[in-house]
């Protein structure tokens, strides 16, 4: 039995399509070939990168699952936080997977979901998605209840830092986020 057949992260539904039984995945996962990382969701440790196998095995349960929020903010490398969990959003109204010890799962609207959403390689050329910069930072400024404001103010701050970043840009885009935009505007009005 040759874990090759079977995606980098897959759930046990699509273990079964590549013919394998029950039984023969608790076996790879016994030999350590393959890791359970939620309900029904698995991936091949050599072929997924360690940092994305959460959101792997959730992108392998839903297409939907985005990194958000700290964890993009750490990928994105405007935050030196090390993430208790992986931060993962989906669609309002969307079931969150079950059995994921190391997600932090996050509701956003389902009309501004897909903005600023960008697809990176997680290993074996399995996609995942993560939002840009310029969304996480808005996101952290919209939900600054949650993350704090000093992890808001501390992103734009290195953002603003590198070359070829358009505040324009980040504003045109916050505005689709009627809570975030105008404490977007005071912030870069005083960075600036």
């Amino acid at each position: 039995m040759a874990t090759i057949e079977l995606a980098p992260a897959f759930t046990l539904d699509d273990a079964r399509a590549t013919g394998l039984r029950k039984d023969q995945i608790y076996e790879l996962l016994e030999r350590g070939e393959i890791e359970r990382v939620g309900r029904g969701a698995f991936v091949r440790p050599i072929a997924v990168d360690p940092a994305f196998a959460t959101i792997a095995a959730a992108t392998a349960v839903n297409a939907a699952a985005t990194l958000c929020l700290t964890s993009a903010l750490v990928h994105h490398e405007l935050s030196d936080a090390i993430p208790f969990a992986t931060d993962i959003a989906l669609p309002r109204g969307t079931r969150h997977p079950a059995g994921f010890a190391h997600a932090s799962w996050h509701s956003f609207d389902a009309a501004t979901f897909d903005i600023g959403r960008e697809q990176i390689d997680a290993g074996e050329g399995i996609k995942v998605s993560i939002y840009s910069a310029e969304r996480t930072i808005i996101d952290a400024f919209r939900l600054m209840h949650q993350e704090g404001s000093d992890v808001a103010h501390e992103a734009l701050r290195r953002w603003l830092r590198r070359r070829g970043n358009s505040p324009a840009a980040l504003l045109k885009m916050a505005r689709s986020f009627p809570k975030a935009s105008p404490r977007l505007r005071v912030a870069l009005e005083v960075l600036l």
